[in-house]
Formats: C-alpha cells, structure tokens, sequence
C-alpha cells in the first residue's frame, strides 16, 4: 500500500490535468514526484528551491490572480518557518489556498527536532478561517485532497503523516463519526486521524463512546454535545499534535454543559534521540497501552467514602 505522501503525488499530478484552475508550489521535497507533471503543466508547477517563504508568497500571488494554489513541503518549513507570509501572503490579502504538509509532529526522527512540527495546527488556531483536515489513511487523504482542491478560494490544511491506520473510514470533509457507542452518560473519546487504531486498541472493553475526527477544524460542536452526556459530560482528546490543541474548541462546544477535558498528544518536551516513530509515539504516551491508562485513570468514576 503505497503512503499518504506518495497518494498526495498521485491525486494532485492527476488533478493539474484535470483542473487548470489548480498550480502546485514547491520547495524542493516532493520534487522528484511531480516532474511528469512540470514536464506537461511548466507554468503551473512551480520549484522555489529551499525558500520556505517564497513558497508561500508566490502561493498568495498565484491565488491573486485566480489560480487555487496547493503548497507542499514538511510541516515545519510550511507552517512554522514562513508562518507570517501565511498569516500576510493568504490571510491578510483575503486569498485562499491549500497546504499540504508531510512529515509533521515526529514522523521522521533522524531528521531531528529541525522537521518536527507538533505544533502546527496550534500556530493555524491562531488565524481565522482556516479548516485542517487530518486524515488517518491514504485513502482518507485522497478524499480529502479531492474535496480541498475543490473549494472556492478556502484555506485549506491537509495535514500527512507516515502513520497510518489499518483501514480507511468514510469521510466527507466535515464533522465527527461515531466508531464506538458506549452507554448512556459513556465518556467520550475524540480520536483524530492516524491515531484512531491506538484508541480503539486501548478502550477495548472500556464503556466509552469513540469519535473519530479527519476534519478538526471547523470543530464539530454539534457532534460532540450530540455524543457526551445530558448531566455531566468527560471528554478525552487523543490528538498527533500537541497536546490540549483542541481543548479550548471542545470546552467551547460544551459550554452549557458541566465537563472535564483531557487533552492527550505530543508532548512540549523535546526528546533529543532520534529512535523510531513507534518510539516517539510510546515517549508521547500515545502507544495503546499507555492512552488505556491514561484514559481508565481520567474516566473511573472517583471512590466513595
């Protein structure tokens, strides 16, 4: 089965030929991938070299002139590094476009802490209007590709991971779906993207609701009031980001509602080996075993006295 990056390669070379309406800006990574289609489509495929904010300036210009721009290289060098030209470039001047990144929070550990972004969706919540599809599978990545190439003039991040779950879900580009329904006043675990198998794995047996989200931005307030009790409501959220990102949407959403929050992800520390993914996600406590404790202790009903 071939990885979310080399599904991106393969949906956006076919939708530049599909769409002239769509260019691609690049900054080296990926480029190997998408020379057939600089070969058919030179003016719209566009090589900036290792210039991470160029890579977004020529984006916001393309879009200024009504090409829908699709902007791709590591998380770290497509948000953080050029995050103002985002906020300026797109946000400011009123275009859209879409970022698609690769190798976000840890997915490539030899590259050291210079090609991690753990932090990304967070630095996005900073700016309106943006919606942030995180999917699990390649399959969900193609879908959610197909329906941010299709947008307006939105502003889109579609967020790739080496991880991956065993099997893809449906998706449509919108909202939470219910994987596991537990009974009534169930806490309720939100799942998002390549961690939904480390979830189901780890409340296997637990009564516990599990949400599954490839689209956290828009956040779904509706699905989430729908799924937590009427009295009381706990909450878990697993995300492959930093920790707590969602925290401040999902206690929005349940602001008439008395609740706890846990925000489960990637850590603030800094681990300075570079060791495996597996490894990484285990240090984050993300690894099945570790969320199972993590979320028994935060849901167990407190001892009577």
């Amino acid at each position: 089965m071939d990885n979310m990056r080399e599904r991106f390669v393969s949906v956006t070379s076919r939708a530049l030929d599909e769409d002239p309406r769509l260019a691609l800006v690049l900054a080296e990574i990926t480029m190997d991938g998408f020379r057939p289609s600089r070969q058919r489509h030179p003016e719209r495929v566009i090589n900036v070299g290792i210039r991470e904010q160029l890579l977004i300036g020529v984006g916001g210009g393309l879009a200024l002139t009504g090409l829908r721009p699709i902007m791709h290289t590591f998380a770290s060098f497509l948000v953080e590094r050029p995050f103002e030209q985002i906020k300026l470039d797109l946000g400011h001047q009123g275009t859209g476009g879409v970022l698609v990144s690769a190798n976000a929070s840890y997915d490539w550990p030899a590259g050291g802490f210079t090609h991690m972004a753990p932090g990304d969706v967070a630095l996005l919540d900073t700016l309106d209007g943006w919606t942030v599809h995180v999917p699990g599978h390649p399959d969900e990545a193609e879908a959610l590709l197909r329906h941010a190439y299709a947008a307006g003039d939105d502003k889109v991040y579609v967020r790739l991971s080496q991880q991956s779950n065993a099997a893809p879900r449906p998706v449509d580009g919108v909202g939470l779906r219910t994987v596991r329904e537990g009974g009534p006043g169930a806490p309720v675990v939100v799942a998002v993207g390549p961690l939904l198998d480390n979830v189901l794995a780890a409340t296997q047996g637990l009564d516990v609701t599990v949400l599954y989200a490839t689209t956290v931005r828009p956040f779904d307030d509706a699905a989430l009031r729908g799924a937590v009790a009427r009295g009381t409501a706990d909450v878990v959220l697993v995300e492959p980001y930093l920790a707590g990102t969602s925290t401040a949407a999902a206690a929005e959403a349940l602001s008439e509602v008395p609740h706890r929050i846990l925000g489960l992800g990637v850590g603030r520390s800094e681990l300075r080996r570079f060791g495996t993914m597996d490894e990484h996600t285990a240090a984050h406590g993300l690894d099945p075993h570790s969320l199972r404790r993590r979320i028994a202790d935060f849901t167990r009903p407190p001892a009577r006295g």
